[in-house]
């Protein structure tokens, strides 16, 4: 993106950011930011922090590209300390982070490894918590997508490694971070505007998002009673490597965002505010809701 706009500078939201048509750009999954055109906007240079997260340790999944990535960047910023989830082939972006965790001047810890893995996400909760000296911020951001147009085609194989990504990962990262977290702390999930107006080719991703939106609001009914507010953001269309990487046919790509009212994709930096107030005391009151970010496709 050759132009970074000011995200703070009052203007026109429509043409704020990049808007269809865009180039097809097939990529194998789990895809990288760093080879997507345009690239997508995380905040890097326009996210400006303001001492909401100060002395907080966060561990955040998918966070070396898309909405992982713009959340922790925005929480470094705002003065938070993070442990990086992500797998391993997406390393190259992941040191891309590290380095505007660090520029910060905040702690980046990397623990690549697979979420669908049970014993990888106690481990995962059992590092950071040595890494950081304690978790007070849980961000499950990490996810499958793939689009199949026919239930017919639709694996079993596939059917269980979007609900262990999406959903078992974070019923054991949550139950694994719980003993942990005190008074005050936060757990923040992704779910999807899928939950509420699902797309016909994303029959097994539509169906874990309204399994995160469920859990978001039973969960935290449970967790209030140790002070921990759970709550979830619902993105719309956002241009992330989810996308070209199987999340969308490749002539959805050229038109992507264009079903919103606002007739573009949201950029990963538009979503990071959002989890920071979810994340920050000025959000006390509020837990067990779902926070939509769609470009006006609202939740019900």
């Amino acid at each position: 993106m050759s132009h970074v706009p000011n995200q703070y500078a009052m203007q026109d939201p429509r043409t704020q950011y990049p808007q269809p048509d865009f180039e097809r750009q097939p990529q194998p999954a789990p895809g990288l930011a760093k080879d997507m055109t345009p690239k997508p906007d995380h905040g890097e240079s326009s996210y400006q922090g303001f001492g909401r997260l100060a002395g907080r340790r966060a561990l955040i999944t998918g966070a070396d590209s898309g909405i992982g990535r713009a959340v922790a960047i925005a929480f470094a910023r705002e003065g938070a300390d993070v442990v990086l989830s992500y797998l391993e082939s997406e390393e190259a972006d992941a040191r891309e982070v590290v380095k505007l965790v660090e520029e910060a001047g905040r702690k980046a810890i990397t623990l690549p490894g697979d979420i669908s893995d049970e014993a990888f996400c106690k481990t995962l909760i059992d590092k950071s918590v040595s890494a950081l000296g304690g978790l007070d911020i849980l961000v499950n951001v990490a996810g499958k997508q793939t689009y199949v147009d026919d239930i017919a085609d639709l694996s079993t194989e596939q059917i269980e490694a979007t609900f262990r990504t999406n959903v078992f990962a974070m019923f054991w990262l949550c139950k694994a971070a719980l003993p942990h977290l005190p008074p005050g702390a936060t757990i923040i999930n992704t779910t999807s505007i899928q939950s509420y107006q699902p797309s016909a080719g994303l029959l097994d991703y539509a169906s874990t998002k309204a399994a995160i939106t469920a859990f978001t609001h039973a969960f935290a009914k449970q967790a209030i009673s140790k002070g921990i507010r759970v709550n979830a953001v619902a993105p719309g269309p956002v241009w992330t490597p989810l996308q070209p990487s199987g999340g969308q046919p490749q002539d959805k790509i050229e038109k992507f965002g264009s079903e919103a009212p606002m007739k573009r994709p949201g950029q990963p930096a538009e979503l990071a505010p959002v989890y920071v107030l979810l994340a920050s005391q000025e959000s006390s009151f509020i837990t067990g809701e779902v926070y939509g970010v769609t470009g006006g496709n609202h939740l019900p």
